[in-house]
């Protein structure tokens, strides 16, 4: 017979600690730091949007109205909306308005339908994917300046490779800085070159969302990649289609390095045949020294982009719409 030893009770487990008091924060103070937390850590942001966004853009509105010369810029003279109708009644207003649509449309189409394209192809399995969606990335890292001055030198009417090329085939050499659809060209291939990667890795990010599921019944279906690419990726790719439209449209309103860079002059050329809305107000900015008129162009021009935006985006709310509705 064996004697066991009564097991002995566990201790009781001890009570958590609680953390001690600290002097002056209680639980209102607590409760207000929780609320506001969420505004303390955005108010950085906020703050610099505020200092050098919306605050340039009232003091643009505000200098608009007043003759300032860039000689004197503490002596303004009231003038009201003088700016906006000298603009109004200035031919080369006009020219840079007609010449930044045409320029925006040979970029921005060509540019989209061909990020379009190396998207689809860079989706599929191919070997080296990796790198190629480097490289096309590699024409938007350059600088601006670097690579209008190369395109310059591939444009030269007497040296220029592009028109030798042009002589090989037969077709006599085209002056691309003189003639006003060609330097419209010239300037436009320079803004394709830049941007079709970046919009193309926008377009591949947008396809990689598009569930494998869709692709796969329209193949059991008998689908050819062709109609898969109408009738799924498409549809699937229009938030994001809208998007670089927008910001492409954007883009070429704004555009100034590759025409000043052509050809070095701020008149957008002889004739002023590639003169932009960007050039133009630099012109009257730093070229004649009117600050007031200048404003008036940069008002002009942030305008025309929320009409633009505003434009697309009522046009993509339509068809949303009617694609629910069916």
């Amino acid at each position: 017979m064996t004697l066991t030893a009564p097991a002995t009770p566990a201790p009781p487990p001890s009570p958590p600690l609680k953390p001690l008091p600290v002097p002056g924060r209680g639980p209102s103070v607590r409760r207000a730091w929780r609320k506001a937390s969420p505004y303390a850590y955005i108010a950085p942001f906020f703050t610099l949007f505020a200092a050098f966004g919306v605050f340039p853009l009232i003091y643009t509105a505000y200098v608009s109205l007043y003759r300032v010369e860039l000689q004197t810029p503490g002596d303004m003279e009231w003038r009201g909306l003088g700016n906006y109708a000298a603009l109004l009644g200035d031919e080369f207003f006009w020219t840079a308005l007609r010449n930044t649509f045409t320029i925006g449309v040979l970029s921005t189409v060509p540019q989209l339908v061909m990020a379009l394209g190396l998207a689809h192809l860079l989706n599929y399995r191919m070997r080296g994917r990796t790198f190629l969606r480097t490289a096309i990335l590699l024409p938007y890292a350059t600088s601006v300046a670097a690579a209008t001055l190369v395109f310059a030198q591939l444009f030269g009417r007497d040296f220029g490779l592009i028109n030798y090329v042009l002589g090989v085939v037969g077709v006599g050499p085209v002056d691309w800085q003189t003639g006003t659809v060609a330097s419209q060209i010239a300037v436009s291939t320079v803004v394709v070159w830049r941007w079709t990667g970046y919009n193309a890795l926008i377009y591949l990010a947008g396809m990689q969302s598009i569930p494998d599921e869709l692709y796969e019944a329209a193949a059991m279906d008998g689908a050819s990649r062709w109609r898969q690419f109408l009738h799924v990726t498409l549809p699937g790719l229009r938030p994001t289609i809208v998007f670089t439209v927008i910001v492409s449209t954007i883009g070429a309103t704004q555009l100034f390095g590759e025409p000043l860079l052509l050809e070095g002059s701020i008149s957008g050329g002889i004739s002023h045949q590639y003169h932009t809305l960007g050039l133009y107000m630099y012109e009257q900015g730093w070229g004649f020294f009117h600050l007031g008129r200048a404003a008036a162009i940069a008002w002009v021009m942030f305008l025309l982009i929320v009409v633009v935006v505003g434009v697309n985006a009522l046009i993509a709310r339509r068809r949303s719409r009617k694609e629910a509705g069916r």
